[in-house]
């Protein structure tokens, strides 16, 4: 399938569904705002584009699904979509409702933002998966289900949310005047956004691909380069911006909020990066022939 052909309505159901206001009021607590807007993700069918076609799903690998997991960022969206598709390709009869995932094994920073708005838990560790409803009991994970891969969801949402943050920053700095001139012509104004517009592009190629890699490696360097980006993003965004932005009646703080909670959503960058040295550790190769075989699983490296 191309990729485009999915995006494209993806991103225009999002547009309908998901813009800041219907946000605002879903983390406000208007569940009839949240049913709604699950509703419309629930028709689309989305939701099972992980599931195999043998389950009634579209059978999609993660590579195919990874411009739909950053869109979900770049809108904000306030419900575990992404979430939900992996759990519904992890689980044979997975409940109804929206699933967040929760990962023990990255410590206290581990948990899932969007608990407070799931009607269940998935608990993802080496061990298993386990729903925390009356619903459904442990069960064996699939092959190469773990962490990793609700950490790269996460990653995912950071790249997204980037990108959007970074549009903010430059639209800001195109159009406030002072002194007689746009802040975007300030040479400590360019810099940031040139900085800004190199992580945006990093994040993106590391998620995009641990989505086709998406083993332990390729997944930890993504959920490591994506969480240290996020908290930078941020901070520079609300200098280029000012004040304004961490008014609730602006946007960026939508976005801003979202890359520090998923900055620690299943292990921060201090995590991952422990996690990828012990494996490098674990090997003797030379770091390039290593990088090759683990993180672009090239044929014939090591």
């Amino acid at each position: 399938m191309d990729v485009a052909e999915l995006a494209a309505p993806f991103e225009r159901m999002l547009e309908e569904l998901c813009p800041p206001p219907a946000v605002r009021a879903v983390e406000a607590g208007d569940t009839g705002a949240a049913q709604a807007m699950w509703a419309g993700f629930a028709a689309s069918g989305f939701l099972d584009a992980l599931v195999p076609e043998a389950r009634g799903g579209a059978g999609l690998a993660l590579a195919d699904i990874a411009p739909l997991l950053i869109a979900l960022g770049r809108h904000a969206v306030p419900l575990p979509v992404g979430q939900t598709m992996l759990a519904r390709a992890w689980l044979d009869a997975p409940p109804d409702g929206r699933i967040a995932l929760a990962t023990p094994e990255a410590g206290i920073f581990g948990a899932e933002p969007f608990r407070l708005v799931a009607n269940h838990v998935l608990v993802v560790d080496s061990g298993g998966l386990t729903i925390e409803s009356a619903l459904s009991g442990a069960q064996l994970p699939p092959s190469g289900a773990g962490p990793h891969l609700a950490a790269l969801i996460a990653a995912a949402a950071i790249a997204g949310a980037s990108e959007r943050v970074l549009a903010l920053a430059i639209d800001h700095a195109n159009t406030r005047v002072q002194f007689g001139k746009p802040v975007g012509r300030q040479q400590a104004v360019q810099h940031m956004l040139a900085v800004m517009a190199e992580q945006v592009v990093a994040v993106r190629l590391m998620v995009e691909q641990a989505c086709a890699v998406p083993n332990l490696a390729s997944c930890a360097a993504a959920k490591a380069v994506a969480s240290a980006a996020a908290a930078d993003m941020a901070e520079a965004a609300h200098a280029v911006i000012g004040a304004i932005g961490i008014s609730a009646e602006h946007d960026l703080q939508l976005y801003t909020r979202r890359l520090h909670a998923m900055r620690l959503a299943h292990g921060s960058e201090s995590h991952w990066q422990r996690v990828l040295g012990a494996l490098r550790l674990a090997s003797d190769a030379p770091c390039v022939d290593w990088l090759r075989a683990e993180i672009f699983a090239e044929v014939g490296a090591l």
